[in-house]
C-alpha cells in the first residue's frame, strides 16, 4: 500500500498562460508532461510517484482548465512555455516525464536546454519520424472507433475499457466529456499535420545530455517497440526499457511496474546501471 498524498489543484502563471497544476508529494520535484488522451485528475500512478517525488503535473494549455493562448498553434509554443516553466521552478534540475503527446513535447524541450533537468523520462513517446514517407510510424488514433482504439492500445482491453478515458466509452458528465474532447481538439490543432512528430526533431535528438529512460509497453500497437528503440538509439547513452503486460499507457495498465522501473531510474547515481534483460 502508498501512503495517502495530499494532492493540491493550483493556478500557476506562466508568462502569459495560466495553467491548470496538479501537485503532490515531496522531494526531488518531477515534472509530468501527460498524453492528450486526458481527463484531469490525480492517477494511481501519481500518488505512486508523489511518495517519493513532488510531483507537479500541469494540464497542457488547451486541456483540463487552462488557457490556450490564441498564438498557440505549433509544438514550439508548448517546448517553450514548459521551458519557462522549468526557469520559474528556480535553479535546481528537475526531473521530466513525458507520456505519448507529452514525451514529444518533453524531447522538444530536452533538445533545447537540459540547464534545469536533471533526468528525462520518455514513455511511450511520439514527436519522430522512423520509417520513410511512405510507412505509417503512429497509428491515427482520431480517425479509429473506441475498441479498435483499445485493441491497439491496451494489452488487456476489457481493463482498458474499465479505466480509459475515451469519448464513446463510460458514462461521463458532461463537463468530463468537454474536457476530453477540448483536449483532442487543442492536439489536433498542433499536431494533426505532418501527423503527431517534428520531421527534423529525430536527428536533433542528439542534443540530449541527460540520463535518459525511454520506457515502453511490450505491447504497444500505437508506436511499436521498435519505435522505441529508434527513439533511445538516437539520444546519446539513454536506456529503453519495456514493462511486460502493457501497451500505450503502462502508467495506467501497470501502475506498480511503471513507478518501479521509473523509481529507480530517477534515484540511481550519476553513472547508470548497466541495461538488464528487458532492456536495450
Amino acid at each position: 500500500m502508498v501512503a495517502a498524498t495530499t494532492r493540491q489543484e493550483e493556478r500557476r502563471s506562466v508568462g502569459p498562460v495560466s495553467l491548470q497544476v496538479f501537485a503532490g508529494g515531496q522531494g526531488e520535484r518531477l515534472l509530468v508532461l501527460h498524453d492528450h488522451e486526458y481527463l484531469n485528475k490525480w492517477e494511481p500512478y501519481e500518488e505512486r510517484l508523489a511518495a517519493q517525488f513532488a510531483v507537479l503535473a500541469p494540464s497542457h494549455p488547451g486541456h483540463g482548465s487552462s488557457d490556450l493562448p490564441r498564438e498557440f498553434d505549433t509544438v514550439d509554443d508548448f517546448a517553450y512555455l514548459y521551458l519557462d516553466l522549468l526557469r520559474e521552478l528556480g535553479p535546481a534540475p528537475v526531473h521530466l516525464i513525458g507520456f505519448g503527446v507529452g514525451g514529444w513535447i518533453a524531447a522538444e524541450v530536452a533538445v533545447r536546454c537540459t540547464h534545469q533537468i536533471k533526468r528525462l523520462v520518455l514513455v511511450d513517446a511520439v514527436g519522430i519520424k522512423v520509417g520513410d514517407r511512405t510507412t505509417r510510424d503512429i497509428v491515427d488514433t482520431f480517425v479509429i472507433g473506441a475498441k479498435e482504439m483499445l485493441d491497439l492500445a491496451w494489452h488487456n482491453p476489457e481493463a482498458g475499457a474499465q479505466q480509459m478515458q475515451l469519448a464513446g466509452l463510460g458514462n461521463y458528465s458532461e463537463d468530463e466529456l468537454v474536457t476530453i474532447l477540448r483536449g483532442r481538439q487543442t492536439t489536433a490543432l498542433f499536431a494533426w499535420k505532418p501527423f503527431l512528430h517534428n520531421p527534423k526533431l529525430r536527428s536533433w535528438l542528439h542534443r540530449i545530455d541527460v540520463p535518459t529512460l525511454v520506457l515502453w509497453g511490450e505491447s504497444d500497437k500505437i508506436v511499436t517497440p521498435e519505435y522505441g528503440r529508434a527513439y533511445a538509439e538516437s539520444i546519446p547513452g539513454a536506456r529503453f526499457q519495456t514493462i511486460a503486460a502493457a501497451g500505450h499507457y503502462p502508467y495506467l495498465e501497470q501502475p506498480e511496474a511503471f513507478t518501479a522501473a521509473v523509481t529507480t531510474f530517477l534515484q540511481e547515481g550519476e553513472t547508470a546501471a548497466a541495461p538488464r534483460a528487458n532492456e536495450r
